[in-house]
């Protein structure tokens, strides 16, 4: 009997260590999409935009992929306590990495759009956003790897500073029409774009949520500190 058991336990923790590593690779893709979707705004490069475009369909495949293992693991399984937060985290946060795709899909779309516009430059608060949302990207994802619920609280908690950078860039974008108006369709542009990374930013910081619920079973609740912008 115990054989048997230890059996089950053996290969159910084999497949959750697969699940976890489609999920790593689904997480990586969707950042290197964002990386990508920021070179062609950079770049004005219509060509890589597209590539980001195309490329979603990936990630939307693999979230199936993803759903369909989660699924079966619940029916073949049946499990509780940790393991069964373990399975409903992946599905949750394969779900938020599809949705970064998205968003990274989205600046692609706008790139493209905004390269029809005469050539503007970029606001200066725009790579600080990308650089702190896709490191966070990368921080949630690597502490949801190594199960590590402090490393995912502490990104949790940079969302402060992501979310005044945010309002920092979009007073800068303001300010730019206000005192440009050639450039208000080129800026809009860029606040969407500057909208779907924050967004970015959210969905790392709901995984950075899953993943500290399945480590200690309980709600990642906590008042972030709001960071005043000079």
């Amino acid at each position: 009997m115990s054989t048997t058991h230890d059996h089950i336990v053996k290969s159910f923790d084999a497949e959750l260590a697969r699940l976890t590593q489609e999920i790593a690779a689904m997480g990586e893709h969707a950042a290197a999409q964002f990386d990508e979707a920021m070179e062609a705004l950079e770049r004005r490069d219509n060509a890589r935009a597209r590539r980001v475009i195309a490329g979603d369909a990936a990630i939307d495949a693999k979230e199936r992929e993803v759903s369909h293992d989660v699924l079966r693991l619940l029916a073949l399984r049946q499990p509780i306590a940790r393991d069964l937060r373990e399975i409903l985290a992946a599905l949750r946060i394969a779900s938020d990495i599809e949705r970064i795709g998205d968003y990274a899909t989205n600046v692609a779309k706008r790139t493209l759009a905004l390269n029809h516009t005469p050539p503007v430059q970029l606001a200066d608060g725009l790579a600080a956003l990308a650089t702190l949302a896709a490191a966070l990207v990368r921080e949630v994802l690597r502490a949801y790897a190594a199960r590590d619920a402090e490393r995912a609280r502490a990104a949790w908690l940079r969302d402060a500073e992501l979310d005044a950078l945010y309002s920092a860039l979009c007073r800068e974008l303001m300010v730019r029409m206000n005192e440009e108006p050639r450039s208000i369709a080129a800026c809009t542009h860029l606040l969407f774009i500057a909208k779907h990374i924050e967004r970015i930013g959210d969905h790392a910081t709901n995984i950075a949520e899953n993943v500290w619920f399945t480590v200690r079973g309980e709600p990642l609740a906590e008042t972030r500190r709001y960071i005043e912008e000079s």
